[in-house]
């Protein structure tokens, strides 16, 4: 992924344009990715839910193809996706003003005036969102100055840094990667009540307690796909070989290769039920659990209101 953000009045989506041209990349602006936000999600979105849900269209858009982004703020998201390449555009302030006063055909006081008034509001807005009002410059690997380079030479510098970067492989977000970070996304966004549109429909499944119903019917409503007690797994065995015990976890996410285990129940069966998973853990080292325990499943489903509304009627 490449970032390109700037200053107000630097032109930076136009330098982005001729990159995404020249590297024959994809070009994600901001309007791009607010029209894929209105269609995925909803057309507003609480301020304190925007970073994950623009995470997760960046991270689907990413997991496809290499693509150059325009927008305010995503240089905050790049933790997630290894080898991204970020570039901020700068420039004095008269040469900003000078940019407006061109744009808008108006006397230099009115650009001087436009130019502080954008800049409060991307403050603002980005605070809110973000949680900061200015990304600090150490966060970008590149910095160019539109005072002295014009679009053409600073997207020219761009391609030169991207291909010292090394962008060979057709993405640079996996799969794999991209199905944990939407998961790990899809339960954030649950406490704000943010789900895709179009949720599937409920399955119809018998369950051996009703937090497993409920559990389940959170995994459909935030399109996590699941399965229920899939595989059991020996623990004990007698002298003579034969199975004698068995620990069958409740649920498996293939997407991030995890099995989750329900444990709302008296403390001693919990601890019955935390033996037979560490037994697990200790034979089979490869397998992924996650124990969810009572405190755990109230703060992830009731303390947000989940479980009268994906309990069916």
């Amino acid at each position: 992924m490449l970032t390109v953000t700037g200053q107000v009045g630097c032109r930076a989506e136009e330098v982005a344009r001729i990159a995404a041209a020249r590297l024959g990349f994809p070009l994600v602006t901001e309007s791009r990715l607010e029209a894929a936000i209105a269609e995925e999600f909803a057309p507003a979105i609480p301020d304190k839910a925007y970073r994950d849900v623009l995470t997760s269209i960046l991270a689907r858009l990413a997991a496809e193809q290499h693509i150059v982004v325009s927008a305010d703020g995503v240089e905050l998201l790049t933790s997630h996706f290894p080898g991204a390449l970020r570039v901020l555009i700068v420039a004095p302030e008269r040469v900003r003003v000078g940019q407006i006063l061109l744009e808008q055909r108006c006397e230099r006081a009115d650009a001087a005036r436009q130019l502080k008034e954008r800049e409060t509001r991307r403050q603002q807005l980005r605070r809110r969102r973000f949680g900061r009002s200015a990304a600090p410059l150490e966060t970008f690997d590149l910095v160019l100055n539109a005072e002295s380079l014009d679009a053409e030479q600073m997207a020219a510098l761009i391609e030169r840094a991207v291909a010292l970067r090394g962008f060979h492989e057709p993405a640079l977000l996996s799969a794999e990667a991209e199905a944990q970070l939407q998961f790990q996304l899809r339960l954030r966004l649950a406490r704000h009540g943010i789900t895709p549109t179009g949720a599937p429909s409920l399955r119809q499944k018998m369950f051996a307690h009703p937090s497993e119903e409920i559990f389940a019917n959170l995994l459909d409503y935030y399109r996590i796909p699941w399965e229920y007690e899939p595989r059991s797994f020996p623990i004990e065995w007698d002298s003579q070989g034969r199975v004698t015990l068995a620990f069958t976890p409740d649920f498996y996410l293939p997407e991030v290769d995890l099995y989750v285990e329900l444990t709302t129940m008296k403390q001693s069966l919990v601890t019955k039920k935390n033996r037979k998973v560490k037994r697990l853990r200790e034979l089979y080292p490869g397998i992924q659990i996650q124990v969810f325990y009572q405190k755990d499943f109230e703060n992830l489903v009731f303390k947000y209101g989940l479980a009268e509304r994906l309990t069916p009627a």
